[in-house]
């Protein structure tokens, strides 16, 4: 006998150009508030993953790595935190849940999720103005801050930010990633080097900046796998090959960075590291038809996620990109010209991004402070999921 559905208190946000599925914690199922494999099925059957044909119609996901997202959020046991922001990337095919790293896009839809869920204290949220919200990232043990718009004591959604990779403008949210770099103790570059040389059996040499700063990440220069920078997704996407040689180059990256000990075991660590390759600037045409002139970027950039060439840029992966530029060196330093900058714009496929980071050399040790950028967010839907009461 079916044991019928249950409800389950969520809220649907776009953050950025990702979207997902909201929780507080404290109402979740009693068994889902702790870690373990009962809140990874219930995460899993609310996305309406594994799906075998890769389109998430038995769910809440939407068949892309920006799209099978979940978060869960909670007043903060860390001091001078307001609340603790946990990620779950779903995998689309396969049943598990990455907890391995941040959502930088979700990061902004934070702030407002906890203000409307009243985790703040009625004195920090000013009538009109911004309210400041301190959140503590679980996954990577970090600190980001949101500043969130308020218009009559309610957070400003609407407004005339554009945010390239999202159709419609919003309210612009300042988003600050403190210190991002790896928070396990280890370097920003954990080789030591700022440009290695990554042995790839069967793809060869490629020279790479491999960096923990927002989310574990590869750089390789696009000229060195026959790419200008100026692709889009389907020019990726489309090649099964293609796909196979990124996923080849990310998991021997990702044993040269430590972050794995097997290639074998880069199948259950989707999300993380992600892989991207820079080129000069250039004159291209993005996916939605905009023209992206030479002249209005430093460099370009394509990253993939969870397997695929991602839309836009992921909000981590923009904060590797800005402290890489950061830092003299780097191959993505130098594909925008080199020399010492705070700042960086870069084309991806949906247009143009900018974002900032503060960096210093202290005893031979590259540091960065942080790195902001501008986001926007969106409440779709609240109310309830409904889920099978044994999924979980």
């Amino acid at each position: 006998m079916s044991s019928g559905q249950i409800r389950v208190a969520a809220t649907y946000i776009r953050g950025g150009t990702s979207k997902g599925v909201f929780f507080n914690l404290a109402e979740l199922p009693l068994a889902a508030q702790v870690p373990g494999s009962a809140r990874d099925a219930l995460l899993l059957r609310v996305i309406g993953s594994p799906d075998p044909y890769g389109k998430h119609t038995d769910g809440m996901g939407g068949a892309t790595s920006s799209t099978s997202k979940t978060v869960i959020v909670s007043p903060s046991a860390q001091d001078g935190h307001d609340v603790d922001y946990l990620f779950g990337q779903v995998s689309i095919d396969q049943p598990f849940v990455d907890w391995s790293g941040n959502c930088g896009n979700l990061s902004a839809a934070v702030g407002p999720y906890a203000i409307a869920q009243g985790m703040l204290p009625a004195d920090r949220i000013p009538q009109d103005g911004i309210a400041e919200v301190r959140i503590w990232q679980a996954n990577i043990g970090k600190t980001i801050i949101n500043r969130v718009p308020m218009v009559g004591g309610q957070v400003q959604e609407t407004g005339g930010f554009e945010l390239d990779g999202v159709t419609f403008p919003g309210a612009e949210i300042a988003v600050d990633f403190l210190d991002p770099a790896d928070s396990d103790g280890g370097a920003m570059f954990p080789t030591g080097n700022l440009v290695d040389d990554l042995e790839v059996p069967g793809v060869g040499t490629l020279k790479a900046t491999l960096i923990n700063a927002g989310i574990p990440t590869i750089f390789l220069n696009g000229s060195e796998l026959g790419y200008t920078g100026c692709e889009l997704q389907d020019d990726i996407n489309g090649s099964a090959e293609a796909l196979a040689r990124f996923e080849t180059i990310r998991a021997h990256g990702a044993i040269k960075m430590g972050l794995i000990d097997r290639v074998e075991e880069a199948q259950a660590r989707q999300h993380t590291p992600k892989v991207a390759f820079v080129g000069p600037s250039a004159t291209y045409q993005a996916s939605s038809g905009k023209d992206v002139e030479a002249s209005s970027i430093d460099l370009v950039v394509r990253a993939l996620s969870m397997g695929k060439l991602h839309h836009a840029m992921m909000g981590t992966a923009a904060v590797a990109i800005g402290t890489a530029a950061a830092i003299p060196g780097t191959l993505v330093n130098l594909a925008a010209g080199g020399g010492q900058r705070n700042e960086v714009t870069f084309g991806h496929p949906s247009g143009t991004l900018k974002v900032g980071a503060e960096a210093s050399l202290n005893n031979d040790e590259w540091r960065v402070t942080s790195a902001s950028m501008s986001r926007s967010a969106r409440i779709l839907m609240e109310g309830w999921v409904r889920v099978p009461g044994d999924a979980f």
